[in-house]
Parts: structure tokens; sequence; C-alpha cells
């Protein structure tokens, strides 16, 4: 793929932070090489992904400022997630500060301290904070496209409006290959007529660019971060970790359709979901799915994965849900 993502809405609390570890799990168990940047001050990728921000010795801070290379400041994560983690912490607000400083090149830190290391992954993720700030400006410049998480609410539509506005005028002045990955509806709950309302309207004015999968609430996803782990290893059988294999499956479809490319899914790595797991993503994310969606499905693994929810709604959640 040799991809730059920025994950980003000027919005918090719309699943930025949730999309972008487990995101990188789920390609990462499709043996894609994925690397993982936190230009968060907040750092909660980096705790996301079972790493102690108060003991870091590099971070993303360094790397910005010209003070350590980048692969000096990696973290391999041991938990069989298969990512490397660039991590933050709260240094970066210094960071920022002295960057606005800086008379040129402030917007360029990260695509200059990025580009040795490029081609080196598959796909490089970038967790920006909620707020059009240096740091996400930073984020945008180095990025090919922009992954946006989109609570269906309104606010939400609001911060969808903002953001909109910051990529064209990133577009217009330093980097006008920067394209819209994908709209992605997070914490979606269809019992809620807000909800449907503002997803058709997704709908209807981004078309291809709104995801099928749709990402439901789900207790598992909220509660893997206190684990330090990404929901797919800490519950692989649970709606939210099949619904971001799904995304995954569904991001390498249009890519290979993009390019013309056909090339299967790896096996996921011992541990983790199993083929028949992502199958099951299917049933998990798409009302319409046949019954019979299991491994058989999986044979077809582009079909398992890419195709895995309709443009709609999720199913509500279960009475199983509740007890886990």
């Amino acid at each position: 793929m040799k991809r730059v993502i920025a994950i980003a809405m000027q919005k918090g609390g719309v699943g930025k932070t949730t999309t972008a570890v487990n995101l990188a799990a789920s390609l990462a168990a499709t043996k894609r090489r994925v690397l993982l940047i936190d230009i968060d001050p907040q750092g909660n990728t980096t705790m996301g992904s079972g790493v102690d921000k108060s003991q870091l010795k590099a971070s993303t801070c360094e790397v910005l400022l010209g003070e350590c290379q980048l692969a000096d400041a990696f973290v391999p994560i041991e938990h069989g997630a298969g990512y490397t983690l660039l991590p933050a912490n709260q240094d970066l607000t210094a960071a920022e500060v002295r960057l606005l400083t800086l008379p040129i090149g402030r917007e360029t830190k990260l695509r200059q301290a990025l580009a040795p290391k490029r081609n080196d992954f598959d796909l490089v993720l970038i967790d920006c904070p909620p707020a059009l700030n240096m740091l996400t400006v930073n984020a945008l410049v180095a990025a090919d496209s922009v992954l946006i998480p989109m609570q269906c609410e309104y606010y939400a539509l609001e911060g969808l409006s903002a953001l909109l506005s910051t990529v064209e005028q990133i577009r217009a002045a330093v980097n006008p290959q920067l394209a819209i990955e994908g709209v992605l509806r997070t914490m979606f709950d269809p019992r809620n007529n807000l909800a449907n309302e503002v997803s058709a309207q997704l709908i209807a004015h981004f078309g291809d660019k709104v995801f099928r999968t749709v990402i439901p609430r789900n207790i598992r996803l909220a509660e893997a971060p206190s684990f330090g782990k990404p929901a797919l290893f800490h519950d692989k059988e649970s709606r939210g970790a099949l619904a971001y294999l799904a995304l995954a499956g569904e991001m390498i479809r249009r890519e290979e359709e993009s390019s013309g490319l056909v090339r299967s899914v790896a096996p996921l790595t011992s541990g983790t979901a199993a083929a028949g797991d992502t199958a099951t993503a299917t049933a998990a994310t798409s009302p319409s799915a046949p019954a019979g969606a299991t491994a058989d499905t999986a044979a077809r693994p582009m079909e398992a994965t890419a195709m895995a929810a309709p443009v709609g709604p999720a199913p509500a959640p279960q009475a199983e849900e509740r007890s886990r």
C-alpha cells in the first residue's frame, strides 16, 4: 500500500484513537507492516497500545524538534499486534510551542522526519489531536489521505465541516495530493433516529467515500484501552474487533480496486482472529449477510472482509453483548 493516512476530526470523543489503535492491529494481522504515529499530547494511542507514556526516552516530540531520528523513537508492540509505534506524551505541547516560533518549515517537520523510513512500512497511520493546531497541520502535510471518524450527531457534523475546510487549505498551500480516504461512522446505534438521519446525510453528500463498514457501540472496544491492548487481542470475537477487521479488509479492497491489483489477504497471525472470525465480521456488521457466511466465505478473503457491511446502520447490539 505504501501510504500515509492521518486519522483526524476537529471534535473530541468520536473514536479517532480507538480507530487508530484497532485499525493498526487489524492491518498488521493481515501481515502488513504498519507504523502507528501518536501526535496527540494526551498520549492515548500510546497508552492504548500498552506503552507507559511517562517512561518514554524518546517520542514524537523529539522527532519533530529534530533531537532524534525517527527510528530511534520506535517502540515495537509486543502483545501480538505486530505494529510499530511512535509514542507521544504531554511533551508534545511544548514541542508545538517551539514549532510556532520557527520562521519557515514548521508545518513540514513530520513529513521530513518520516521520509527516510516511509518505504519501510506498507501503511503509516497518524492519530491526530482533536483540534486544528500545528501538530494536526504537520500530520495533514505528511499524509496522503485523511480518514475521518464520524459520530452521527450534530456537533460532529460541525467538526466535519471545519475539517474539510482545513483539508482544502492544506491542499492549496502545501500538500495538493491530500485526499479524503473515507468517512467512518463510529459508535453507531441504529435505534437512534438522529444517527440514522445523519448517516443518510453523509451517504448523500459523500457517496462512495463513506465506508460500508459501520463501527457499533461496543463494551469491549471501550474497555480494551484499560488493558493496554487493541480489541482484537482483548476479545477477538467482540463486535467491535470484528468491525475493525472488516474495515481493514474494505480499505485493502479499495486500494486494490484503484490500483488494478488482485492480492489475497494474508492469513491472520497465530493467536489473533482466524479467517473464520474475519468472515464472521460480515454477520457482525451487515444486516443482509447470509446466515451461512462463515468459514466458506473466508475462502474469498476480499469479499469476506471488504464487503462487510452495506451502506447503512449496523444491527442493534443483542443481549449477548451485555454479558461481554
